[in-house]
């Protein structure tokens, strides 16, 4: 029943925006959809809580990590309505966009969550693909969404590779499905009958297979070198679908490698998933970490930080045990901060219209409350105590040390070089000499109670898990 209230509130949302002509309607009935949607997330969580797997329907099924992942599409999406509400109020008034482009961003924001939703809780791997194909249309219009050349170029760099990654994703997914046997008419492939069906998987089909999941899925999800097209469409995107690309969609990509890679692990064992895991990983931190120093471009800058952090979870997922919890509970961090952050980014375009990063100077007098949420936005993804990726960091490196000794003091090595790159570019932005033209003052309230309400709940989640979380995770450990 929840399942059904929450795509009909979206869908409903869809049919109102195209329809309607009044701008105060498409902008309530978004964020309510978006609420019902939050709500509905919260009341399933609970009821994987309860029974282990939430399954109302054939096509659908919510697991532990699954659960986890909704909730926080939930959260955020509804964090990013709100903000979008004003931050589109602001455009409007600075005549960047008219009401056409308000209506085509409400209805494509929407579609947006209603595929990332549907990705997660789809129960087959062709539906979970088409979901996450799904959402790569949406928000290709959403990154060209003020028809600049930069933004057209990274909207088509963006649909382009993406849709090869996702196309040799769904190469590997048919490889899986020779494992299925004959059953008299057949029937619908779940994630549940492949993974029994295991057994039956040659092993070099399921290596082969794997790999073509993980480039492909790794695209999505911007694992190097498969990343090219996440710094471009990340800083071209307005401030709130950025801070859905990296804040969700990224773990919406990922969750579905970690489910192939559960079938894989039953076929051949884990050790050939977490080599490439770990691979990955490292190579995504290293990368990030170098070239976060050359960049000009304050949303580039916390898109390689996304980078550097999908790095970070992959090679927990690498290590196992220990490294799983808390690779996952680094996915909530994650979500949660890096929206914030790209909402903070938002605000700076707003005052300063420039996304440069040289443009942005003594930001701690002009927008003083932006700037310290942008502060401690930064201290808190890139992992200094007492804030939570400190602690899941270093479970990661531990869950590795003994195992992987270099490949963790490399991953370290670079971890600090990108904290040195970061805090260069934040200084500079946030203590550097203010601009004699710059107006003083927040565009609105309302632009600053979204992300200070993700960083309260991730500073919260720092000190004290709630139950439900710690059991859903503990759940999602023992499976992936």
């Amino acid at each position: 029943m929840e399942l059904i209230i929450l795509f009909i509130s979206i869908f409903i949302a869809v049919v109102v925006c195209l329809i309607v002509r009044h701008r105060g309607i498409i902008e309530c009935i978004s964020v309510i959809a978006s609420l019902i949607a939050f709500v509905a997330s919260v009341m399933i969580v609970f009821k994987v809580v309860a029974l282990g797997i939430y399954a109302p329907f054939q096509f659908f099924s919510v697991d532990a990590l699954g659960a986890i992942i909704m909730l926080l599409i939930a959260l955020v999406g509804f964090a990013a309505t709100m903000y979008s509400v004003w931050y589109l109020r602001e455009e409007t008034a600075n005549q960047v966009i008219g009401f056409t482009r308000v209506k085509q961003y409400f209805i494509l924001l929407n579609l947006f969550l209603g595929a990332m939703f549907l990705a997660v809780v789809s129960s087959n791997p062709i539906f979970t693909w088409i979901s996450i194909e799904a959402t790569t249309l949406s928000t290709a219009f959403l990154i060209s969404f003020y028809n600049k050349p930069a933004a057209m170029e990274a909207a088509w760099k963006y649909l382009i590779i993406n849709s090869i990654g996702l196309l040799l994703g769904f190469f590997g997914t048919l490889l899986y499905f020779t494992s299925l046997q004959a059953t008299g008419g057949g029937g619908l492939a779940t994630w549940n009958s492949l993974l029994s069906n295991a057994a039956h998987l040659n092993p070099s089909i399921a290596k082969i297979a794997f790999i073509f999941i993980l480039i492909g899925y790794g695209t999505k999800v911007g694992l190097v070198p498969m990343h090219t097209w996440l710094p471009d469409a990340h800083s071209k995107a307005p401030a709130p679908i950025s801070a859905l690309l990296s804040g969700v969609l990224l773990n919406v990509a990922f969750i579905a490698m970690l489910r192939f890679k559960v079938i894989t692990d039953a076929s051949v064992g884990s050790g050939f998933s977490q080599k490439l895991l770990i691979a990955f990983g490292l190579i995504s931190i290293i990368v990030a970490s170098l070239i976060i120093f050359t960049q000009k471009n304050y949303k580039r800058l916390l898109a390689y930080s996304s980078i550097e952090n999908m790095g970070i979870v992959t090679l927990g997922f690498g290590f196992g045990g220990l490294g799983v919890f808390a690779a996952i509970l680094h996915i909530i961090y994650h979500s949660l901060i890096k929206s914030a952050l790209f909402f903070s980014t938002g605000n700076m375009l707003l005052k300063y219209n420039s996304a440069k990063i040289k443009d942005v100077k003594g930001a701690i007098n002009v927008i003083p409350i932006t700037s310290i949420l942008f502060l401690t936005g930064f201290f808190a993804i890139t992992g200094t105590p007492p804030f939570g990726i400190f602690l899941t960091k270093i479970f990661i490196l531990s869950a590795g040390i003994q195992t992987h000794l270099v490949i963790t003091i490399i991953a370290i090595f670079f971890m600090a070089i990108l904290f040195i790159g970061f805090f260069k570019h934040v200084v500079a932005m946030i203590f550097g000499e203010q601009s004699a033209d710059i107006k003083t003052g927040e565009a609105s309230m309302w632009l600053i109670v979204p992300q200070f309400a993700l960083v309260a709940i991730a500073f919260y989640l720092s000190f004290h898990i709630p139950s439900f979380i710690h059991t859903l995770i503990t759940v999602a450990v023992s499976h992936y």
